[in-house]
């Protein structure tokens, strides 16, 4: 009896996947087949399979294999681009016209594809100005489509293909319209294009009496960097309309100290007390809430001394003070490196993590950082006396919260220290605490402190400055000549400043979480802005075998790691990379599990080192290849 042509290739389908799990040979996929056969196999590949497909643009047959490639989530930014450039190949098109062609494919409502939406958005406006000019009707088309998505793309790239009259002209047709101009905004790629929309935002804001056309403005005008003093005089005013205020609120947070007038603060603070003491008890844990609470906390500070305590008073009576701190996506760190306390005072830390690893916060007694981090950093998967996973068991450790996994976030409440001082707090899941750390200031009259404040020492003794948020376009041009007569000396002193060697081996010497770099220029056949890319944007190209997974148990919990083993029944994960033991989860335990498009690897590991040093990093990486026995 003849096999049904699906059935068939089912069979040959499954023959050759079971070949490829055993053996890392690239699985043999059938695609003379009809779309739908040749698609069934395809979406039964995992990403690391997908990958290994052979593919060329000399036959038409590969298109599928490209554009799945292209809008699979959990592959890197460089499959994705390989990808886009095959497919304009293959179409006589463009990568842009590729990119736009697979958002408008993609189904808002999927969690999951909104995030390839968003990772195929910022690869289209990183195209050149001239790029994004020649598609031009293209983008005109995008803003007229079904998909919101695409239609903020369209006004975007427009924009940032000098088509900015031509992107105001189409947002003033309609209310829609204009909504979506304003949500294509935060879209653009750089500071400059932001803030050169910056007077059309303004007149949107000031014109509309639509409240959700002044949220959009208000919600445009936090990505935009320029005029930021003029920006939390017009948003402030906004803090008496209710519909406005967690819109206002975020937007006001962002606004640079030096930028918040002090009488104009004055006026936020006397608004959002009422409402605050207008507000149940049930909804002040609420995140709106929380930053509400947070924003007059800093606004207090700009405030007469006696005013600012008579404010600080009634505040206590409605919640606990309420310091929130953030885990950066994709960068280890904080994003408060300090803050303030009175001694003696109740207060609330919640830390809310917006990366894929999993972090905690742990506050320790003054210059033990170093210690407490790296006791946390040796205890395995089991949790301490505490029952928390990487908390020790030491009386310098004063308090702290659980692991917390991505995008989650826990409250840690406690009563600040009686005796002033500098509290460091720190994450203590292994190899982060050398750049996820900050300092908790005690002090004995915070409003006091606030007319005078001194930033508190750094706990490690890193002094270095932010420099700049480097790209490898930083570096195209002339990179041969600038390598020429650098120290590797020099180099290998910045490769572990930068704390490169922490998890990266030279010549035997260093950790073992990443690749071995010995060899890394012959790895990339001498191609130095390769190597720079991995650096300045670990997330571009991803190493299968450090791919991250993140889990969520069908009890809510939230485990990542690498995938070491798995089988029909059971997945084991590695969360620790120093770990004797990886942690086994039954797949009948497992709600959702997703690989990760970013990199262990945090970004803006340079970002407080100069060009020259940046040089001579990538001179010592040059040397050690060349050193080699």
């Amino acid at each position: 009896m003849k096999l049904h042509a699906l059935t068939l290739c089912i069979v040959l389908f499954a023959l050759a996947t079971t070949a490829a799990a055993a053996d890392p040979k690239p699985p043999r996929i059938f695609l003379d087949k009809s779309e739908r056969v040749v698609m069934f196999q395809l979406n039964r590949l995992s990403n690391e399979q997908l990958v290994m497909v052979p593919r060329a643009t000399d036959d038409p047959k590969y298109k599928p294999v490209f554009a799945t490639i292209l809008t699979r989530g959990g592959l890197s930014r460089q499959d994705r681009q390989q990808a886009a450039a095959g497919l304009a190949v293959l179409n006589g098109t463009s990568p842009a016209t590729e990119l736009l062609a697979a958002i408008s494919g993609l189904d808002e409502s999927d969690s999951e594809e909104k995030e390839v939406g968003r990772q195929l958005a910022a690869m289209l406006l990183a195209q050149s100005s001239e790029d994004l000019a020649d598609q031009k009707q293209a983008l005109i088309d995008a803003v007229a489509s079904d998909s919101a998505m695409l239609r903020a793309v369209g006004y975007a790239g427009l924009i940032a293909g000098d088509q900015s009259d031509q992107a105001w002209e189409l947002a003033t047709a309609s209310s829609d319209s204009k909504l979506d101009y304003l949500h294509s905004i935060s879209l653009l790629p750089k500071p400059k294009l932001r803030s050169s929309q910056r007077a059309h935002v303004i007149e949107l804001f000031e014109q509309s009496k639509e409240k959700e056309m002044r949220r959009a403005a208000i919600g445009a005008l936090r990505s935009i960097p320029a005029d930021q003093a003029d920006t939390f005089s017009r948003v402030a005013k906004t803090i008496a309309e209710k519909p406005l205020v967690a819109e206002a609120v975020s937007t006001l947070l962002k606004v640079p100290a030096d930028d918040r007038d002090p009488s104009i603060a004055q006026q936020v603070v006397a608004k959002l007390m009422q409402l605050a003491e207008a507000t149940p008890a049930a909804d002040r844990t609420k995140p709106a809430f929380l930053n509400a609470m947070q924003l007059v906390d800093q606004l207090i500070g700009l405030m007469p001394v006696d005013q600012a305590r008579a404010v600080r008073k009634r505040l206590s009576e409605i919640a606990v003070r309420v310091v929130q701190i953030h885990a950066v996506e994709e960068e280890m760190r904080y994003d408060v490196p300090y803050f303030v306390v009175q001694a003696g005072s109740e207060v609330q830390v919640v830390l809310i993590n917006e990366d894929l690893m999993p972090h905690n916060l742990v506050i320790t007694t003054p210059g033990d950082l170093k210690e407490v981090a790296e006791l946390g950093s040796a205890m395995d998967s089991t949790p301490g006396p505490s029952g928390k996973m990487h908390v020790p068991d030491s009386d310098k450790v004063l308090h702290s919260t659980s692991m917390v996994g991505a995008h989650q976030r826990e409250a840690l409440t406690f009563t600040a220290p009686e005796q002033p001082g500098e509290y460091p707090y720190v994450c203590t899941f292994p190899r982060h605490w050398m750049r996820m750390y900050g300092v908790m200031v005690v002090v004995e009259d915070l409003d006091l402190w606030l007319k005078n404040p001194v930033e508190p020492k750094d706990p490690i003794g890193n002094d270095r400055a932010f420099i700049k948020s480097w790209t490898v376009d930083d570096f195209k041009q002339d990179l041969d000549l600038a390598l020429r007569g650098r120290s590797p000396e020099i180099g290998k002193r910045i490769f572990t400043e930068a704390s490169c060697a922490q998890c990266h081996k030279m010549h035997g010497e260093g950790g073992a979480v990443g690749p071995d770099l010995t060899d890394v220029v012959a790895r990339w056949k001498g191609d130095r802005l390769g190597v720079l890319q991995e650096i300045l944007d670990p997330s571009h190209k991803i190493d299968p075998k450090y791919v991250v997974h993140v889990v969520l148990t069908l009890d809510g919990k939230a485990i990542s790691g690498i995938v070491v083993e798995e089988d029909k029944k059971t997945i084991s994960l590695l969360a620790n990379p120093e770990s004797k033991e990886p942690t086994v989860i039954d797949r009948d335990d497992i709600d959702i599990m997703n690989k990760s498009s970013q990199s262990m690897m945090p970004k803006a590991l340079m970002d407080r080192f100069t060009q020259d040093e940046i040089y001579e990093l990538m001179s010592y990486l040059e040397s050690a290849e060349a050193a080699k026995p």
